[in-house]
């Protein structure tokens, strides 16, 4: 495979990824319950729309249709017989748009957590996960991915499964965590925690970083941990536009578009490199964090006071970094975030 994300990074300061898969989905008739990855062959046209739309958006990188493509997830919808299919047909559906783009554009094989607790706490073993990932793997390089990316991972043992899967595979990847949880991960992972982590895999991932969670604010501070742990790492942050709210029947999110250009301008100053959405991130999202990347130079980056100030509160006062308790009180006097 020839490395089409390292190309594109030597030729530019940024890279702006796509928004959000679920969301976007749901927009078009995705029912509560229902495995995304099986529209990649009951309805691809819904797919290539769903790719399009971050192309036309400005993305850079979009990632595939795959999230839940693994035996384990995939076996709840009685399609474990499927996982090299769904994968190969939803990164071939994007190797079909990326090479339409006019522009270089990546397609990023997405693999998602097992959904299963990895050994001793679970009975996910490290074999198991290394076997699941790598033939969810297999499949999304056959379709044509240019680089796999594990996403919204908790725990650094499955990232560590992933990274060995990928290396089987013979592939570049990229990998993000999610710190929902009082700034730690859901399995008590900081910032700082995952910077020292990813150093010690023998597969070195071309960047890694923070996606999901719960607001731009949380998701920007800890940006600033990873800069700070490695300040030579080629970092990512994907956060949610905005915080969800449940409305006639429907879950949404606040995040404006100018909001989100604000958070994209801001993930930038703070260190992140791949910039991008995630959760409630659509196209009038991306097209707002484009330009406002475009128009505007990287400059110092904010303090905790200027993210609270513009993006509203953290989710709490320490994120763990600073060796205070995940439990600490939320920070006051703070906006919020603006509709």
């Amino acid at each position: 495979m020839t490395n089409a994300l390292r190309k594109l990074l030597e030729t530019r300061d940024w890279l702006m990824a796509d928004g959000a898969t679920g969301t976007n989905l749901f927009n078009m008739g995705l029912e509560a319950g229902e495995a995304p990855e099986m529209w990649n062959v009951q309805q691809p046209d819904n797919i290539r729309k769903l790719y399009q739309g971050a192309v036309d958006s400005g993305s850079d990188i979009f990632l595939t249709n795959t999230f839940g493509g693994n035996a384990s997830r995939l076996k709840l919808h009685n399609a474990i017989d499927q996982v090299h299919e769904l994968n190969k047909t939803g990164a071939a559906l994007a190797r079909e748009v990326a090479d339409k783009a006019g522009r270089p554009v990546i397609v990023a094989g997405s693999v998602g957590p097992t959904g299963d607790i990895m050994a001793p706490m679970g009975s996910l073993t490290h074999e198991i996960a290394v076997e699941m990932f790598h033939e969810q793997a297999e499949g999304l390089k056959a379709g044509g991915a240019d680089v796999l990316w594990v996403e919204t991972i908790s725990a650094p043992e499955e990232f560590a499964a992933a990274a060995e899967a990928f290396a089987l595979a013979g592939m570049d990847w990229c990998g993000t965590m999610s710190f929902d949880t009082a700034g730690r991960t859901m399995m008590g992972l900081t910032s700082k925690d995952m910077s020292k982590a990813v150093g010690k895999l023998a597969h070195q991932p071309i960047g890694y970083g923070a996606n999901c969670g719960v607001g731009a604010s949380d998701l920007l501070r800890t940006i600033l941990g990873m800069s700070e742990a490695d300040p030579a790492a080629l970092l990512i942050a994907k956060g949610n536009a905005g915080i969800p709210k449940y409305h006639d029947g429907h879950i949404h999110y606040d995040g404006t578009p100018d909001l989100m250009g604000e958070y994209a301008v801001m993930a930038r100053n703070a260190g992140a490199t791949i910039i991008g959405g995630c959760c409630g991130t659509m196209p009038e999202h991306l097209k707002a964090m484009r330009a406002a990347l475009e128009g505007s130079e990287k400059s110092a980056k904010p303090t905790l006071s200027e993210i609270a100030a513009a993006m509203g509160d953290f989710s709490s006062e320490s994120d763990g970094t600073d060796g205070a308790g995940p439990t600490a009180s939320p920070r006051r006097g703070r906006r919020a975030p603006r509709t």
